[in-house]
C-alpha cells in the first residue's frame, strides 16, 4: 500500500488499465468491491483501493495521519487487497488526503491516470457518497464513472469495517 504523496506516477504501469475504487467512512459496500473485481478480472485491469482521509483545516495537508485513522483505513484496505488477491487481481492500494473527500479524489485524478472510477452510492444502512458529490463526479471525472448503489436484495452483506479501535487508557506506573 502506497501513500500517493510519496512518489507521483502519472498515467498507467504496466500498461495495464487502472480501475478506481474510491471509500470514505472506514467502510466498503462488498457488493461494490465485488463489482470492481468482476470488472477489474475481465478488462485485466489493476484494482486500485482508494481510502479518502479528510483532513482538518487545523492541520496541515501533510500532517502525519494519527495512529487512529490508520488502524481504521488499514484493516479494510487489507480486506480489499485479499480480496483481490483471491480473485486474481492486481491491486495497489492508497490512502489519499484532503480537506474533503471530494478534495481528496481531485489529488487522486491529478497524479494519476485511471480508465475508470467505480463510486458507491449510499443505501440505508450502508455507506456511500453523498448525492452531490456523486453529480459533482459525474461532471468533473477526467475518466469512465461507474456508480453503483447496490438493490435492496443484496442487503444480507454487511459493510467492510475495521475492527473499533481501542481507547486509549492512561499508562499505569508499578508503584
Amino acid at each position: 500500500m502506497r501513500g500517493r504523496s510519496r512518489r507521483r506516477p502519472s498515467g498507467r504501469r504496466e500498461g495495464r488499465p487502472r480501475l478506481l475504487v474510491p471509500f470514505t467512512a472506514m467502510q466498503l459496500d462488498p457488493t461494490v468491491l465485488d463489482a470492481a473485481l468482476r470488472i477489474a478480472r475481465v478488462e485485466e485491469a489493476v484494482l486500485v483501493p482508494a481510502y479518502l482521509l479528510v483532513v482538518p483545516l487545523e492541520f496541515s495537508i501533510d500532517a502525519p495521519v494519527q495512529h487512529d485513522e490508520l488502524q481504521r483505513a488499514m484493516p479494510i484496505l487489507e480486506a480489499v487487497e485479499l480480496a483481490a488477491r483471491r480473485a486474481g487481481v492486481p491491486v495497489d492500494a492508497r490512502i489519499e488526503r484532503g480537506r474533503t473527500p471530494i478534495d481528496a479524489l481531485q489529488r487522486l485524478w491529478a497524479a494519476e491516470g485511471f480508465d475508470r472510477t467505480v463510486v458507491p452510492a449510499p443505501r440505508p444502512g450502508h455507506p456511500g457518497f453523498a448525492p452531490n458529490d456523486l453529480a459533482w463526479m459525474l461532471t468533473h471525472a477526467p475518466n469512465e464513472m461507474l456508480i453503483l448503489r447496490p438493490g435492496p436484495d443484496n442487503g444480507a452483506t454487511e459493510p467492510i469495517e475495521p475492527p473499533p479501535v481501542p481507547a486509549r487508557t492512561p499508562e499505569t506506573r508499578p508503584s
